[in-house]
């Protein structure tokens, strides 16, 4: 993977998380409202951190560059014609002992080995820097660093990026184009309703008719208030249909899910509905209603259950992780 398209990840996905979180509610469906903030700052982090390397790579791109055109391995065979002509001896042709070929003439003629085209030295133009260690830089040090071999290169990249690294693209492009729906009955039909406590004295109830409750406490008064203020009393409550193994009449629950933190360790309350009519999976009802007689009120046999009087549609709240009290 090129480190452009790392970066070009990058701003995916925190444009994802800017778009669950900051742009749309989306979010609530996987997390708690505490938990928004934290989502849009991690993912304006995530933008900024793709930008800022898009640019660096770039600033890089473009100093690796002008390296090739003006580095130490500039025009190699300028510098070698200058260090020829213009070295510690002068001319090499007229250097430390004067015009070479004049040397290797009187060599040949007057020099103790007789001719030195023959002897040790040979003739200067076949040996020296043409075949000697200075040979054409071009086979030695100065390879190209991009055939692999360049400073000790071993013909592969240490800095390549596993293929899989792609599959960060997946979740980006889902927060993008298509988020995940919320849970719902499917979720809660495959769960206890969570153990509903309470620990300190209960208030009167208003005198409010119908009273509006949320289903943990209707739940809480149900079991535990030993007083039986819920008895005979016309409450109001709003969660989703979640249908239930009775089937028919009085064969679903009203249900609301309850998030700790994020999705994952979501739990459900639930009060069962007798009476209202059948409807389909996940649809959120507004139920009114008493309680249903079943066991002993105020104690953990009691029935968590309504007999329904009205039950209306609504609308999904914005949270439907809240077990909130009815909105009107």
């Amino acid at each position: 993977m090129r480190r452009s398209l790392q970066a070009g990840l990058l701003v995916a996905c925190g444009l994802g998380l800017l778009h669950v979180s900051l742009l749309t509610d989306l979010c609530l469906r996987y997390v708690k409202e505490g938990m928004r903030p934290l989502l849009i700052a991690s993912g304006a982090v995530l933008v900024l951190l793709g930008l800022a390397s898009a640019v660096l790579d770039r600033g890089r791109e473009d100093v690796h560059d002008r390296g090739r055109d003006d580095g130490p391995g500039g025009d190699r065979e300028a510098v070698h014609d200058r260090g020829r002509g213009d070295g510690p001896g002068g001319d090499r042709e007229d250097g430390l002992g004067g015009d070479r070929e004049d040397v290797h003439d009187g060599g040949r003629g007057d020099g103790p080995g007789g001719d030195r085209g023959d002897g040790p030295g040979g003739d200067r133009e076949d040996g020296g820097q043409e075949d000697g260690l200075g040979a054409d830089r071009e086979d030695g040090l100065d390879s190209d660093p991009e055939d692999g071999h360049g400073h000790g290169g071993h013909g592969h990249d240490h800095s390549a990026v596993p293929r899989v690294a792609w599959l960060l693209l997946l979740p980006a492009l889902s927060l993008l184009f298509y988020a995940p729906p919320a849970l719902g009955a499917y979720t809660a039909a495959r769960q206890p309703p969570k153990a509903v406590t309470h620990t300190d004295d209960f208030d009167p109830l208003p005198r409010t008719s119908p009273l509006p409750m949320t289903l943990s406490d209707f739940t809480s008064r149900v079991q535990e208030d030993r007083g039986r203020a819920i008895e005979g009393r016309v409450v109001r409550m709003t969660g989703f249909v979640t249908p239930g193994t009775g089937g028919g009449s009085g064969g679903w629950e009203l249900t609301r899910i309850i998030l700790n933190c994020c999705a994952a360790d979501a739990q459900s309350v639930k009060v069962r509905i007798h009476g209202g009519p059948a409807l389909a999976a996940n649809t959120w009802v507004t139920v009114t209603g008493t309680w249903h007689p079943g066991g002993t009120l105020g104690t953990s046999s009691a029935a968590v259950a309504l007999d329904a009087r009205t039950v209306t549609k609504v609308a999904r709240p914005a949270n439907g992780y809240q077990d909130a009290l009815p909105l009107g």
